[in-house]
Protein backbone atom coordinates (compact mmCIF):
# COMPACT_ATOMS: atom_id res chain seq x y z
CA UNK A 1 0.00 0.00 0.00
CA UNK A 2 1.17 3.64 -0.67
CA UNK A 3 1.59 5.59 2.05
CA UNK A 4 -0.02 8.68 2.91
CA UNK A 5 1.78 12.03 2.61
CA UNK A 6 2.29 13.73 4.99
CA UNK A 7 1.40 17.43 3.69
CA UNK A 8 2.23 19.32 6.62
CA UNK A 9 5.67 18.10 6.48
CA UNK A 10 5.70 18.94 2.76
CA UNK A 11 4.48 23.07 3.78
CA UNK A 12 7.07 23.17 7.06
CA UNK A 13 10.16 21.65 4.36
CA UNK A 14 8.80 24.12 2.00
CA UNK A 15 8.41 27.17 3.89
CA UNK A 16 12.15 26.45 5.39
CA UNK A 17 12.90 26.42 1.70
CA UNK A 18 11.56 30.01 0.81
CA UNK A 19 12.83 31.11 3.93
CA UNK A 20 16.13 30.47 3.06
CA UNK A 21 15.96 31.48 -0.47
CA UNK A 22 14.26 34.81 0.91
CA UNK A 23 17.43 34.95 3.20
CA UNK A 24 20.15 34.75 0.11
CA UNK A 25 18.34 36.69 -1.91
CA UNK A 26 18.23 39.89 0.79
CA UNK A 27 22.41 39.26 1.47
CA UNK A 28 23.01 39.12 -2.04
CA UNK A 29 20.54 42.55 -2.33
CA UNK A 30 22.52 44.12 1.00
CA UNK A 31 26.11 43.15 -0.52
CA UNK A 32 25.02 44.54 -4.08
CA UNK A 33 24.24 47.81 -2.05
CA UNK A 34 27.36 48.00 -0.25
CA UNK A 35 29.51 48.06 -2.93
CA UNK A 36 27.49 50.87 -4.37
CA UNK A 37 27.30 52.63 -0.96
CA UNK A 38 29.74 55.63 -0.21
CA UNK A 39 31.25 56.53 2.99
CA UNK A 40 29.83 59.42 4.09
CA UNK A 41 30.52 60.47 7.89
CA UNK A 42 32.99 58.76 10.71
CA UNK A 43 31.25 58.59 14.09
CA UNK A 44 33.25 58.19 17.05
CA UNK A 45 32.09 56.94 20.48
CA UNK A 46 34.53 57.37 23.97
CA UNK A 47 32.39 56.67 26.91
CA UNK A 48 33.88 58.92 29.63
CA UNK A 49 34.21 62.37 30.66
CA UNK A 50 38.07 62.33 31.38
CA UNK A 51 40.46 60.84 28.49
CA UNK A 52 43.34 59.58 27.20
CA UNK A 53 42.01 59.30 23.52
CA UNK A 54 40.15 62.33 21.96
CA UNK A 55 38.14 62.62 18.37
CA UNK A 56 41.44 64.35 17.39
CA UNK A 57 43.83 61.36 17.88
CA UNK A 58 41.33 58.74 16.64
CA UNK A 59 41.30 60.86 13.10
CA UNK A 60 45.42 60.63 13.18
CA UNK A 61 44.95 57.03 13.62
CA UNK A 62 42.59 56.62 10.46
CA UNK A 63 44.51 59.03 8.53
CA UNK A 64 47.77 56.83 9.28
CA UNK A 65 45.85 53.79 8.77
CA UNK A 66 43.48 53.52 5.68
CA UNK A 67 43.86 57.30 4.23
CA UNK A 68 41.07 59.57 3.77
CA UNK A 69 37.57 57.34 4.43
CA UNK A 70 34.84 59.94 3.31
CA UNK A 71 34.07 59.48 -0.25
CA UNK A 72 35.36 55.94 0.02
CA UNK A 73 33.32 52.97 -1.18
CA UNK A 74 32.39 50.81 1.84
CA UNK A 75 33.30 47.60 0.47
CA UNK A 76 36.50 48.93 -0.30
CA UNK A 77 37.10 49.98 3.86
CA UNK A 78 39.35 47.40 6.14
CA UNK A 79 37.48 47.12 9.05
CA UNK A 80 39.16 44.36 10.71
CA UNK A 81 42.65 47.22 9.78
CA UNK A 82 41.09 49.88 11.43
CA UNK A 83 40.30 47.95 14.52
CA UNK A 84 43.85 46.48 14.88
CA UNK A 85 45.18 49.89 14.27
CA UNK A 86 42.94 51.90 17.09
CA UNK A 87 43.99 48.54 19.44
CA UNK A 88 47.53 49.06 19.22
CA UNK A 89 47.25 52.31 21.07
CA UNK A 90 48.63 51.97 24.44
CA UNK A 91 45.67 53.47 26.17
CA UNK A 92 42.49 51.97 23.93
CA UNK A 93 41.71 48.69 25.85
CA UNK A 94 38.97 47.72 22.59
CA UNK A 95 37.46 48.96 19.51
CA UNK A 96 34.72 48.15 17.73
CA UNK A 97 34.22 49.21 13.99
CA UNK A 98 30.98 48.73 11.96
CA UNK A 99 29.82 50.17 8.81
CA UNK A 100 25.92 50.72 8.26
CA UNK A 101 23.73 50.74 4.82
CA UNK A 102 23.75 54.91 5.07
CA UNK A 103 27.17 55.62 4.88
CA UNK A 104 27.88 56.06 8.02
CA UNK A 105 31.15 54.17 9.92
CA UNK A 106 31.06 53.81 13.86
CA UNK A 107 33.63 53.74 15.88
CA UNK A 108 33.42 52.58 19.74
CA UNK A 109 36.42 52.68 21.88
CA UNK A 110 36.63 51.65 25.21
CA UNK A 111 39.93 53.29 26.89
CA UNK A 112 42.40 51.85 29.87
CA UNK A 113 41.32 53.58 32.98
CA UNK A 114 44.40 53.75 35.31
CA UNK A 115 44.15 53.12 39.01
CA UNK A 116 47.88 54.23 40.07
CA UNK A 117 51.00 56.17 39.05
CA UNK A 118 54.04 54.38 39.88
CA UNK A 119 57.87 56.05 39.77
CA UNK A 120 60.35 52.81 41.04
CA UNK A 121 63.80 53.14 41.89
CA UNK A 122 65.30 53.71 38.49
CA UNK A 123 63.31 56.85 37.86
CA UNK A 124 60.74 55.36 35.12
CA UNK A 125 57.15 56.84 35.53
CA UNK A 126 54.25 54.57 34.23
CA UNK A 127 50.64 53.79 35.02
CA UNK A 128 48.85 50.77 36.27
CA UNK A 129 45.06 50.56 35.14
CA UNK A 130 42.42 48.77 36.20
CA UNK A 131 42.98 45.41 34.82
CA UNK A 132 46.80 45.23 36.44
CA UNK A 133 48.26 46.40 33.05
CA UNK A 134 51.30 48.75 32.94
CA UNK A 135 50.60 51.87 30.20
CA UNK A 136 52.73 54.87 29.47
CA UNK A 137 52.77 58.25 30.69
CA UNK A 138 50.57 61.02 28.42
CA UNK A 139 51.60 64.05 27.33
CA UNK A 140 47.81 65.13 26.84
CA UNK A 141 46.38 63.97 30.06
CA UNK A 142 46.75 63.29 33.56
CA UNK A 143 44.45 61.48 35.46
CA UNK A 144 43.93 61.96 39.42
CA UNK A 145 45.11 58.80 40.69
CA UNK A 146 46.80 57.42 43.65
CA UNK A 147 50.79 57.87 43.42
CA UNK A 148 53.29 55.25 44.43
CA UNK A 149 57.02 55.68 44.94
CA UNK A 150 59.79 54.59 46.84
CA UNK A 151 61.75 50.92 46.81
CA UNK A 152 59.96 49.97 44.00
CA UNK A 153 61.77 47.62 41.42
CA UNK A 154 59.14 47.15 38.82
CA UNK A 155 60.83 47.48 35.72
CA UNK A 156 58.63 49.25 32.68
CA UNK A 157 59.66 48.84 28.63
CA UNK A 158 57.79 51.46 27.71
CA UNK A 159 55.18 49.67 26.25
CA UNK A 160 51.45 47.82 27.83
CA UNK A 161 52.78 44.69 30.29
CA UNK A 162 51.35 42.62 32.83
CA UNK A 163 52.74 43.22 36.56
CA UNK A 164 55.60 40.91 37.26
CA UNK A 165 56.99 41.40 41.25
CA UNK A 166 54.50 40.60 44.09
CA UNK A 167 55.16 43.74 45.65
CA UNK A 168 53.83 45.98 42.53
CA UNK A 169 51.04 43.68 42.35
CA UNK A 170 50.06 44.41 46.07
CA UNK A 171 50.21 48.32 45.14
CA UNK A 172 47.61 47.54 42.34
CA UNK A 173 45.27 45.67 44.74
CA UNK A 174 45.63 48.23 47.37
CA UNK A 175 45.08 51.01 44.72
CA UNK A 176 42.01 49.29 43.40
CA UNK A 177 40.91 48.66 47.07
CA UNK A 178 41.09 52.19 47.98
CA UNK A 179 39.26 53.06 44.73
CA UNK A 180 36.33 51.08 45.75
CA UNK A 181 35.82 53.19 48.65
CA UNK A 182 34.34 56.73 48.74
CA UNK A 183 36.36 57.46 51.76
CA UNK A 184 39.91 56.38 51.51
CA UNK A 185 39.54 57.64 47.70
CA UNK A 186 39.14 60.83 48.94
CA UNK A 187 42.13 59.94 51.97
CA UNK A 188 44.64 58.60 50.40
CA UNK A 189 47.05 60.38 47.94
CA UNK A 190 49.90 58.41 47.83
CA UNK A 191 51.67 54.78 48.83
CA UNK A 192 55.46 54.71 49.47
CA UNK A 193 57.32 51.50 49.66
CA UNK A 194 59.92 52.31 52.65
CA UNK A 195 63.30 50.17 52.79
CA UNK A 196 61.25 46.88 54.36
CA UNK A 197 59.46 46.62 51.24
CA UNK A 198 56.31 47.55 53.65
CA UNK A 199 53.73 49.79 51.93
CA UNK A 200 53.25 52.96 53.51
CA UNK A 201 49.79 55.33 53.03
CA UNK A 202 49.77 59.32 52.66
CA UNK A 203 46.72 60.62 54.01
CA UNK A 204 45.35 63.92 52.40
CA UNK A 205 44.26 65.06 56.12
CA UNK A 206 46.26 64.40 58.97
CA UNK A 207 50.16 64.59 59.61
CA UNK A 208 50.68 60.93 60.09
CA UNK A 209 52.15 57.75 58.14
CA UNK A 210 49.72 54.93 57.93
CA UNK A 211 51.65 51.39 57.91
CA UNK A 212 49.76 49.20 55.62
CA UNK A 213 52.55 46.40 55.91
CA UNK A 214 52.00 43.88 52.54
CA UNK A 215 48.58 43.68 50.39
CA UNK A 216 46.65 40.95 52.78
CA UNK A 217 43.22 40.85 54.90
CA UNK A 218 43.01 44.33 53.14
CA UNK A 219 39.25 43.98 54.44
CA UNK A 220 40.48 43.62 57.95
CA UNK A 221 43.04 46.60 58.12
CA UNK A 222 40.81 49.01 56.98
CA UNK A 223 37.78 47.93 58.83
CA UNK A 224 40.12 48.48 61.68
CA UNK A 225 41.31 52.47 60.65
CA UNK A 226 38.15 53.24 59.66
CA UNK A 227 36.91 53.16 63.39
CA UNK A 228 40.25 54.63 64.48
CA UNK A 229 39.48 57.24 62.59
CA UNK A 230 35.69 57.79 63.10
CA UNK A 231 35.88 56.89 67.23
CA UNK A 232 39.05 57.53 68.40
CA UNK A 233 41.16 59.97 66.28
CA UNK A 234 39.29 62.63 66.47
CA UNK A 235 39.76 63.03 69.94
CA UNK A 236 43.30 63.10 70.60
CA UNK A 237 43.98 65.31 67.24
CA UNK A 238 44.43 64.56 63.45
CA UNK A 239 48.34 64.80 64.26
CA UNK A 240 48.78 63.44 67.61
CA UNK A 241 50.67 59.97 66.17
CA UNK A 242 53.44 60.17 64.19
CA UNK A 243 52.50 56.42 62.55
CA UNK A 244 49.17 54.46 62.47
CA UNK A 245 50.51 50.79 62.13
CA UNK A 246 47.80 48.63 60.55
CA UNK A 247 49.17 45.59 59.37
CA UNK A 248 48.56 43.16 62.01
CA UNK A 249 44.84 42.57 61.06
CA UNK A 250 44.05 42.30 65.02
CA UNK A 251 45.97 45.21 66.27
CA UNK A 252 46.63 49.17 65.56
CA UNK A 253 50.26 50.24 66.71
CA UNK A 254 50.28 53.88 66.93
CA UNK A 255 53.47 55.76 67.28
CA UNK A 256 52.87 58.98 69.20
CA UNK A 257 54.03 62.44 67.84
CA UNK A 258 56.91 64.37 70.47
CA UNK A 259 56.30 68.08 71.06
CA UNK A 260 59.71 68.87 71.68
CA UNK A 261 63.18 66.98 71.40
CA UNK A 262 63.33 66.60 75.00
CA UNK A 263 60.51 64.29 75.74
CA UNK A 264 61.26 60.95 77.10
CA UNK A 265 60.49 58.14 74.62
CA UNK A 266 57.78 55.99 75.30
CA UNK A 267 56.43 52.87 73.93
CA UNK A 268 53.85 53.12 71.50
CA UNK A 269 50.09 52.84 71.91
CA UNK A 270 48.82 49.22 70.74
CA UNK A 271 45.23 48.28 70.68
CA UNK A 272 43.54 44.95 70.39
CA UNK A 273 41.02 44.92 67.67
CA UNK A 274 39.39 42.11 68.36
CA UNK A 275 38.99 42.65 71.91
CA UNK A 276 38.42 46.58 72.36
CA UNK A 277 34.99 48.09 72.17
CA UNK A 278 35.12 51.00 70.23
CA UNK A 279 34.44 52.84 74.18
CA UNK A 280 37.62 51.31 75.25
CA UNK A 281 39.54 52.60 71.97
CA UNK A 282 38.72 55.94 72.60
CA UNK A 283 39.54 56.00 76.28
CA UNK A 284 43.10 54.14 75.48
CA UNK A 285 44.07 56.84 73.01
CA UNK A 286 42.88 59.48 75.34
CA UNK A 287 44.76 58.27 78.31
CA UNK A 288 47.72 57.73 76.03
CA UNK A 289 47.47 61.29 74.68
CA UNK A 290 47.63 62.84 78.01
CA UNK A 291 50.93 61.57 79.32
Amino acid sequence: MLKRINWKAVFIAFVWVVSLAGVVALMSFIEIKKNEVKCKDIKVIIPGIESFIDRQEVDLILKRTTGELVGRLLHNVDIHKIEEALKANPYIENAKVYAEMDGVINIRINQREPVLRILNVAGQDFYIDKNGFKLPLSQSFVPNVVVANGFILENFSGKVDTLKTDLAKGLYQTAMFIRSDTLWNEQIEQLYVNNKREIEMVPRVGDHRIVLGEADSLDAKFRNLRVFYTKALPNVGWDAYKTINIKYANQIVCERRFIDSTAITKSPVVINTTADTIKTIQDTLTTAATH
